[in-house]
């Protein structure tokens, strides 16, 4: 009977990580002949894998010899963040999608537009084709009017100046004093009975971090006809914007 094999790994691929590990705790940066003695590497090993790095921008040589980590790895910190909020995000929309059977959406305010952060879905209830974008639609959709019910009236006024009030079914709402009034309902859910879509309608909540601040907006879309009970539900809705809440205040 064969044992457990264990995984195949690559010693050269650990040895350059290894290497950027020590290059990242010298912050002012450390000559070759430091960082091999201090990651246990060979020099000439060393110099090959620091070169190979820097061609590739995860290191940079300074002027007095010292190396430290290159601009390639900023786009990967921002990247990776991305992806960190993706996975602890994605188990309670699927979660969500499971107990209602409904397509469920998270969106975020960033830098002044609307960003869609992830969208799950299923056969019983696929997502909405976003035929129009989030930033051009945001008085059209429950996730828009959810970020936009959060905004203070001089941001709001800034963000619907940008995107004029489009018409895009005959129930979209394009007057700014009714979308005012109907941002969100009585009981804190933000509707769209087919105003972006006909024969689709949309709920959301926002999710905020700990001190209450904005974080983004939980939706869900689902055939009109089923709106009174996805919207019945409104509890597991808050329940999910509640765990995603906490999960920006851990990060």
């Amino acid at each position: 009977m064969e044992g457990t094999r264990g995984p195949t790994l690559i010693a050269s691929v650990q040895r350059a990580l290894h290497l950027m590990e020590t290059v990242v705790a010298h912050p002012s940066g450390a000559p070759a002949k430091q960082l091999a003695r201090a990651a246990g590497l060979p020099l000439a090993t060393t110099y090959h894998l620091l070169r190979t790095l820097a061609h590739e921008g995860y290191v940079t040589k300074l002027p007095d010899g010292c190396w430290v980590l290159g601009d390639r790895l900023e786009g990967l910190y921002a990247r990776g963040r991305a992806q960190v909020t993706l996975s602890r995000v994605r188990p309670v929309l699927v979660s969500l999608r499971d107990e209602l059977g409904v397509a469920v959406y998270f969106a975020v305010l960033r830098e002044g537009e609307i960003s869609l952060v992830d969208v799950v879905d299923g056969p019983r209830e696929r997502r909405v084709d976003l035929w129009v974008g989030f930033n051009e639609a945001a008085h059209a959709t429950a996730v828009g009017k959810c970020l936009l019910g959060q905004l203070d009236e001089d941001g709001r006024r800034e963000y619907l100046a940008r995107h004029p009030l489009l018409d895009l079914t005959p129930y979209t709402i394009t007057d700014r004093g009714a979308l005012d009034r109907g941002l969100a309902g009585r009981d804190g859910l933000s509707l769209d009975r087919e105003e972006y879509a006909l024969g689709t309608a949309c709920v959301a909540v926002p999710v905020t971090d700990g001190s209450g601040g904005l974080v983004g907006a939980l939706a869900v879309s689902c055939r009109t006809e089923r709106l009174p009970r996805v919207r019945s539900e409104g509890r597991r809705l808050q329940e999910a914007a509640e765990r995603l809440s906490r999960l920006a205040a851990l990060s």
